[in-house]
């Protein structure tokens, strides 16, 4: 049975989510001593397998304001469901074993003689091997509408990260500049553009070819709508509504 739901925030929380400690389950904040899941990186799938998994849990995220406005769905199997399942699968398995007691099949031994192909000589494997080459990306980060940096009062401290590079770069407030070194396959055909600024956030796919780079730089400016810039929030607790046919009900 499809599940839909729909995710909601009461109050904000005033935290600052890049000061907090990354982990495997997120981030931890100090303030109330939990992690902060960032939903503004997952997909509507992948959100919805991990609501699925923490159902009626006390869930801490921060969230894109978009992410608010969509609807999220999963499959749930009720539980009488999941014990018919496994009943049938023990029967089935039961069945199998008194069929298999009851009628062993006769052993029935074919000799044949073996084709004598050999080969003799020197084995040659081929690799594969994916050439990973180091180029640095210089550019501009630019606003489409006026072909300039970005406001910097607006966007502050703007980073940018090319192909989930570990560290993010600064990009120059007044000029717009940046150079990002980075490793990239050879047989690449995009890069991944990340675009953060405190509470906003972006991302793009560009298209790349090695041809493109010269003497191990590749010039790349890239240009933006600055609404495509997405507010990210900080949750203090994440409520799920969930969506039925009588209407929604928070849970």
């Amino acid at each position: 049975m499809k599940k839909k739901f729909t995710l909601a925030i009461t109050t904000p929380c005033s935290e600052n989510f890049d000061r907090m400690i990354p982990n495997s389950k997120g981030s931890f904040c100090d303030s109330c001593a939990k992690n902060v899941i960032d939903f503004s990186k997952k997909t509507n799938s992948e959100i919805s397998k991990f609501i699925a998994d923490n159902k009626g849990k006390n869930i801490c995220a921060r969230i894109k304001s978009t992410q608010l406005e969509e609807e999220f769905e999963y499959n749930e199997m009720s539980k009488i469901n999941t014990l018919k399942y496994a009943a049938i699968a023990a029967s089935v398995l039961l069945t199998s074993n008194v069929v298999g007691q009851e009628k062993e099949p006769v052993k029935i031994e074919v000799i044949s003689p073996e084709p004598n192909n050999h080969v003799v000589g020197k084995i040659a494997v081929n690799h594969q091997v994916e050439e990973e080459v180091s180029i640095i990306v210089k550019g501009k980060l630019l606003d489409s509408k006026t072909n300039k940096p970005l406001n910097n009062k607006t966007y502050p401290n703007l980073l940018l990260t090319i192909n989930n590079s570990p560290t993010p770069f600064k990009v120059n407030p007044k000029t717009g500049e940046f150079a990002i070194p980075l490793k990239v396959l050879k047989n690449s055909n995009n890069l991944s553009i990340t675009i953060v600024s405190g509470d906003y956030y972006f991302s793009k796919t560009i298209p790349f070819d090695i041809k493109w780079v010269k003497g191990n730089v590749l010039q790349q400016n890239i240009i933006i709508a600055t609404e495509e810039l997405t507010k990210v929030m900080i949750m203090g607790g994440l409520g799920v509504n969930y969506i039925d046919k009588k209407g929604t009900r928070e849970l």
